[in-house]
């Protein structure tokens, strides 16, 4: 063997190695990627039945708001009934109670007007009437 075979050979041994210290990172990588591979995979199997229930509850909470609508509808009706009903309440009974309550009012000046009825204070003295 001369001295170019004893190099060959030892770049041959030496690149083998450095190929062996690289081939250990290497497959320790691809542990790592066949790792995530299945971090992944069951990870998007997960979401999917989230994702069905998150559906169904979306469609569910749609039905509960169309109910609450038509409630909402039917709560503004009767408070539009309600406000007609006090309308017509105050105009049909309002003014007759305006009309007897100035009657009492002149009745009672009336009567004080003629002595009968004045109001004593707190000395015991008939007041004059107002």
């Amino acid at each position: 063997m001369s001295g170019g075979d004893i190099a060959g050979l030892i770049a041959a041994v030496v690149f083998a190695v450095l190929v062996g210290f690289i081939a250990i990172p290497l497959i320790k990588l691809g542990r790592v990627l066949d790792q995530t591979r299945a971090a992944i995979k069951e990870a998007s199997d997960g979401i999917t039945p989230i994702l069905d229930e998150t559906a169904t509850t979306l469609q569910e909470t749609n039905k509960q708001l169309a109910r609450v609508d038509v409630i909402t509808k039917n709560v503004a009706d009767v408070t539009g009934n309600v406000s007609s009903l006090v309308a017509l309440f105050a105009a049909t009974v309002g003014g007759p109670l305006i009309k007897l309550a100035g009657f009492s009012a002149a009745a009672r000046a009336a009567f004080r007007a003629a002595g009968g009825f004045g109001s004593r204070g707190s000395s015991g003295r008939k007041t004059a009437s107002r």
